[in-house]
């Protein structure tokens, strides 16, 4: 399929965060835009996992959130020890009062973008595949416009630009906008958690779930277990022709340093060790460990990855792109969302929840701005789009400080308070936690923390 030669705004990279862009432009009544993405089809993996509240209520705004609830598991707690036992349990009920969704989503990233997809087409917006940019430059007959060229040679004329094509964004790279990891009160050596396992799984066991969301803290490791709901089983029958007939579980480990890098595909054997060593009892391969006296083991591997525990900020979400006109006119538009303007761990599952709320708010954004311009000058009306691209930045670097303030807790170090106080850092947090536990309002700070309805 051909590229028209012009659109009014390019949305590059068609992940979640892309498609929720298209999505609010539509219900903005606006459809003067091309979605285009690298891949010749949508990433076949799982990726982000929960979606949250404040999410959820954002998708409600452009007729999106039914629909993924319908095909999630609500979690309406979550279960976080050691490897024995239980500490702390935040429950989800304590968000009651303030949104209708008082709980987490559980749905893997690429059953939540096959649904905006599938809700795209359904609104009929198709998304170009597989063109990739390899340049942008300014128009020679209008620097207000931008060319942007494909791998392939065709040209798309563009006055907006929205760059959703992830962490090694091709927009944000060239813009010459830097992305570097924040300062924050945490040094850099504050957590073991430096690199992840993950992976999709079934057990031989079959099912399991009384493990819920399982989160176990170690010395050296965080091991996480979440059932995937089932619904995730028929798409996976549907799209790849796969038929699993038993749960499957989301499995994510943090593996130390001084293991070596974790494989770029772990193998079921890498990762049923993983188990055994960092996971609950419960979930052990060794019949004289696991409580019920029978060895539980990795049946299937369904998908797995590695995942290194950085963050970086772009150091604008929006620019314009530079000209050569000796009279000062602006170029282009660029504006980043998702991934290409924000990465970091994905401690308390932000990552792809901040990224959708991004492109959601952007696309009313971009229509207030386009109807500015038309009446007022460019200047002015570009402080609708330096607003927007602060807020959501500002945004970005709290959820950036959430993230390792929780790596920090979950991942830390093996090693006395002080030398002068021999009390382990560990034994203190699990103290702290299991009692801290107890009282509601802690629990209800971590969940609206998780939430996100404080900063939408």
């Amino acid at each position: 399929m051909s590229l028209p030669q012009s659109t009014c705004t390019l949305i590059v990279g068609a992940g979640p965060t892309g498609l929720a862009v298209a999505l609010s432009l539509v219900h903005q009544g606006f459809r003067d835009f091309v979605i285009v993405d690298a891949l010749a089809k949508g990433e076949n993996n799982s990726r982000a996992l929960v979606v949250h509240a404040a999410t959820l209520e954002a998708l409600d705004t452009i007729g999106c959130g039914d629909e993924l609830v319908s095909k999630g598991t609500k979690l309406s707690s979550m279960r976080l020890g050691d490897r024995t036992g239980v500490l702390l349990t935040p429950q989800f009920d304590y968000l009651k009062p303030y949104t209708r969704h008082p709980y987490g989503l559980i749905l893997p990233q690429t059953f939540t973008e096959h649904i905006l997809e599938e809700k795209l087409a359904s609104l009929g917006v198709t998304v170009h595949r597989p063109y990739r940019v390899v340049g942008v430059k300014s128009n020679s007959d209008d620097m207000k416009l931008a060319d942007v060229t494909f791998e392939d040679g065709q040209v798309i004329t563009a006055k907006y630009i929205v760059g959703a094509d992830g962490a090694r964004s091709t927009i944000r790279t060239i813009a010459g906008i830097n992305f570097v990891n924040p300062k924050s009160w945490l040094g850099d050596n504050s957590t073991t958690l430096e690199q992840l396992a993950q992976a999709d799984v079934t057990f031989d066991a079959g099912n399991v779930d009384e493990f819920g969301f399982r989160g176990v803290m170690s010395p050296n490791s965080l091991f996480l277990c979440v059932p995937l709901p089932s619904t995730f089983n028929d798409f996976l029958a549907h799209e790849t022709g796969q038929t699993i007939d038993r749960r499957i579980y989301r499995i994510i480990c943090g593996v130390p340093i001084e293991e070596g890098p974790v494989p770029h595909s772990p193998s079921k054997e890498y990762l049923q060790t993983l188990t055994d060593k960092f996971g609950p009892l419960g979930l052990s391969s060794d019949p004289s460990v696991n409580p019920s006296g029978k060895s539980v083991c990795i049946k299937d591997v369904i998908w797995t990855s590695r995942f290194r525990t950085h963050s970086s900020a772009a150091d604008t979400f929006f620019t314009r792109l530079p000209t050569s006109d000796p009279s000062g006119v602006q170029g282009a538009a660029i504006l980043l969302v998702g991934d290409a303007a924000h990465i970091h761990s994905p401690a308390g599952g932000q990552g792809m929840n901040l990224g959708l709320r991004d492109a959601i708010f952007l696309g009313e954004t971009l229509v207030k701005h386009i109807k500015s311009a038309e009446t007022n000058p460019l200047s002015e009306a570009d402080n609708i789009l330096t607003a927007f691209a602060a807020v959501r930045r500002s945004h970005a670097l709290e959820v950036i400080a959430f993230t390792k303030g929780i790596l920090s807790l979950v991942g830390m170090k093996d090693e006395n308070v002080a030398w002068w106080l021999p009390i382990n850092r560990i034994t203190l947090r699990d103290w702290l936690m299991w009692m801290l536990g107890k009282i509601p309002f802690v629990q209800r700070q971590a969940v609206w923390g998780m939430s996100g309805l404080g900063r939408r």
